[in-house]
């Protein structure tokens, strides 16, 4: 039986839960002993563990970069190391002046030549990688399907919500488009916003619903909205994003305005299950033309359900993931 120890950070962080953890049973099923352990952060804690590391047949790290001394014990240790990453880690986030890490590239460098495989979550992270290590899958961000519903109150008489679902760090994106909710309500349609995370932005135009994040109501928060929006920034960083958003939207039978920045063009079929917006005129054109329409964001909808089941779903995906950890014990 392969024995795997799956590293991660945080479980109820989104990179682990969709990346890892909702992979774990079907792997368990698929005969594999499975263990997940949280990163140690106490240098007695990390010695101990990494003491254990060659019991296991594959050591999984999900997206931590280590130090150059900490990892190289592990691989000095481990029998297979396989790492997976679904952001732009080798570089700073949008919020710095400039993008560009020199010691991130170097640990990035440095264990992407000496793990035995990686899974990128996308076609920007895969050629980032590269050029380190030639054994490198894609291997998309997935649903569960099991878990999401698909919407079905669409009443009419209630305001349309335009909804966005995320993390603190891209609320900067979101407040670009704020001026053009502001100009759609100024013409005296029915709209408001609802942002579903931990922080908020105000606006004095546009009414907002906030409400914190919660793993028991995501669901629920999802369907609450008519349409979902994906703001980005055409950079570095952006092109590593892995689409979360529009894939949460979709599997409800929401349609999607995005970006069309890296995976989203992927996702996102212009006109099929959403819309790209390029700029403000694009932004509140695409919009409108979805606020209008009922049919058509019932339409776009289960097209976008369609595609996920298709592309980006655990069915899909789990036997590619377990192709590639069965590829590494085959070399041990």
């Amino acid at each position: 039986m392969t024995k795997i120890a799956f590293l991660i950070h945080d479980p109820e962080a989104p990179s682990c839960r969709y990346r890892v953890l909702q992979f774990i049973p079907y792997l368990k099923r698929m005969g594999m002993d499975v263990s997940t352990h949280l990163f140690k952060h106490k240098f007695l804690d990390k010695w101990s563990f990494c003491n254990t590391v060659g019991g296991y047949d594959i050591i999984f790290i999900q997206r931590k970069l280590f130090s150059p001394i900490e990892f190289l014990y592990i691989r000095q240790k481990a029998k297979k190391i396989i790492y997976d990453f679904d952001d732009a880690i080798m570089y700073r986030s949008p919020r710095s002046k400039n993008p560009y890490s020199f010691s991130r590239r170097i640990k990035f460098a440095l264990m992407m030549r000496r793990v035995d495989g990686v899974i990128a979550g996308n076609q920007f992270l895969k050629s980032e990688a590269l050029p380190y290590n030639s054994n490198v899958v894609i291997i998309p961000t997935s649903i569960d399907l099991s878990q999401y519903t698909l919407k079905k109150d669409f009443d009419h008489s209630k305001p349309i919500t335009i909804g966005w679902f995320g993390s603190r760090s891209g609320l900067g994106f979101l407040r670009n488009l704020i001026p053009i909710f502001e100009n759609i309500f100024k013409k005296q349609i029915n709209i408001q916003l609802k942002i579903v995370c931990s922080e908020f932005i105000d606006s004095a135009n546009v009414p907002i619903i906030k409400k914190k994040w919660s793993l028991a109501e995501e669901v629920e928060d999802l369907k609450s909205f008519d349409i979902g929006v994906m703001p980005l920034a055409d950079d570095l960083w952006s092109k590593g994003k892995c689409g979360l958003k529009i894939l949460q939207y979709n599997s409800v039978g929401i349609p999607a305005v995005c970006t069309p920045v890296g995976v989203n063009r992927e996702i996102v079929k212009d006109g099929v299950n959403g819309f790209w917006a390029q700029n403000e005129a694009q932004w509140e054109d695409r919009l409108l033309k979805l606020i209008h329409e009922r049919e058509l964001r019932k339409e776009m909808g289960l097209k976008g359900r369609e595609i996920v089941e298709r592309n980006y779903s655990i069915e899909a995906n789990a036997p590619r993931l377990l192709s590639t950890l069965m590829g590494a014990t085959e070399k041990i």
